[in-house]
């Protein structure tokens, strides 16, 4: 398939064999593959160091490929040619690690959250069940779970979801009822 002469070395004998440089009329051992096609990535032309420099030179990956499909590739390069999506796509709710499958009651780590009392609630006790604190919490555990929360409801790493939007709504009338209230 490719051409190949015998090389001899200093003991004149003609021993090994080498590849031969493939541009015409070069007599110089090809030692420097270089792709033969944008689909053909595998396949070789051999070369020697002063041709395949000038191949390199000449050769143009993206040659034949229109304006798209020259940026579709360079997408699919960026990323290592991995489906990615947007931030926030799948909702930022109870999705951490898989936690959309997780039931109600039990939060991510596997530990099952007690049962809320029934009965009436201070707005202040509604407050703290909002933010999915317990009552008696501290102010830092309340800033701490209110900042989460905003961060994972908030719009721009939600795309526009509605249903996250409306609970951000709640929890920020949440929080303000805590500060207003001497909690916060």
């Amino acid at each position: 398939m490719h051409r190949q002469i015998e090389v001899e070395f200093e003991t004149g004998e003609a021993s090994a064999e080498a590849q031969r440089c493939e541009h015409d009329g070069c007599r110089a051992q090809g030692i420097y593959r270089a792709p033969k096609a944008r689909d053909r990535l595998s396949e070789y032309f051999w070369f020697c160091l002063d041709h395949v420099r000038d191949y390199n030179r000449s050769w143009n990956y993206y040659a034949g490929m229109n304006p798209e499909q020259i940026e579709a590739a360079l997408r699919c390069d960026t990323v290592w040619d991995r489906p990615t999506w947007p931030l926030g796509r799948w909702g930022a709710t109870r999705r951490i690690f898989g936690a959309e499958f997780i039931p109600e009651d039990i939060d991510p780590f596997g530990e099952r959250r007690p049962p809320a009392p029934a009965g009436p609630k201070s707005k202040t006790d509604q407050a703290l069940a909002e933010l999915d604190l317990a009552p008696g919490a501290t102010v830092d555990e309340i800033k701490r779970r209110y900042k989460t929360l905003a961060k994972q409801l908030h719009p721009d790493a939600n795309g526009g979801d509605k249903s996250a939007e409306e609970r951000l709504k709640t929890i920020n009338l949440a929080y303000s009822t805590l500060k207003n209230s001497a909690a916060v």
